[in-house]
């Protein structure tokens, strides 16, 4: 039995050594070479002691965090009006139907929602206050990124609010809280797990946009995916690409163990 269930495992087994083990190793060993194909510890020395690698870092984190921010804000009364509403299935599928088209389309969709002539200045210039410059912006950067990471918040505190037993709530108000002070003090804290899942699924992708940048940022929004995409695509300094994807790595790991769920015995799970 114990045989036939490791051969089930196999297919998964291949999948994660061909497609992410393997990659992420080919990555870390590429790092150690210059454009030469030298082995050297340069790249990461230039990365660390260089200040526009330390500006796009912070950049990287700031934009992600905004991007994150506002689709929780969002997210949350969004996920609480969905566990209590009839036709929950009919809103999820509203929800999830958008994650159906290509991000290519989307993207190519809000330039022509923001360009100039678009439907949003058209809307502001019927209305007197004149056409404005909303494509290649950091607002237009945030709002189409949130947008697009906004089913990936909602799904895993919706999920996390429904396994919530009602009678929680009911004893909250039994024992003379208000809905603010259940929300609070027991609605909140039990849907933390959905909040940190969310926040992982919002937050990591959004640390290594590079595409949105270009399309909607208009090159104005300089993050670590630009640099990647810069390194591989036009300088061909493919060492410092790959070294700058192994940083995005371990920032990666290190933010999926702080939001890790804790078990009982206080490690992570």
């Amino acid at each position: 039995m114990t045989r036939s269930k490791n051969w089930f495992s196999a297919p998964y087994l291949l999948w994660l050594g061909l497609f992410v083990i393997i990659p992420v190793l080919l990555i870390l060993y590429q790092s150690f070479f210059d454009v030469s194909g030298n082995f050297t510890l340069g790249n990461y020395a230039a990365y660390f002691t260089s200040g526009n690698y330390v500006a796009m870092t912070v950049n990287s984190f700031l934009y992600a965090f905004l991007i994150t921010l506002v689709t929780f804000l969002i997210s949350y009364p969004t996920a609480l009006f969905l566990s209590r509403t009839k036709h929950k299935q009919l809103w999820l599928s509203l929800i999830i139907l958008p994650t159906w088209v290509n991000l290519l389309l989307k993207a190519y969709a809000f330039i022509g929602i923001f360009s100039q002539s678009g439907s949003v200045n058209q809307f502001l210039t019927f209305f007197g206050f004149g056409s404005q410059q909303l494509l290649f912006t950091d607002f237009s950067f945030i709002f189409v990124a949130s947008y697009i990471e906004l089913p990936f918040m909602i799904l895993p505190i919706y999920n996390s609010i429904m396994e919530i037993n009602p009678s929680l709530q009911m004893a909250s108000y039994d024992l003379g809280a208000t809905r603010w002070e259940t929300l609070r003090r027991v609605i909140f804290p039990l849907s933390m797990s959905g909040v940190r899942s969310g926040f992982q699924a919002v937050f990591i992708p959004s640390l290594s946009l590079f595409m949105l940048t270009r399309m909607i940022g208009g090159n104005r929004v300089i993050t670590l995916g630009t640099a990647v995409e810069q390194h591989f695509l036009v300088t061909q300094n493919w060492g410092m690409g790959s070294t700058i994807g192994v940083i995005l790595i371990v920032a990666m790991i290190v933010i999926m163990f702080l939001t890790g769920e804790k078990n009982t015995k206080g490690g992570k799970r």
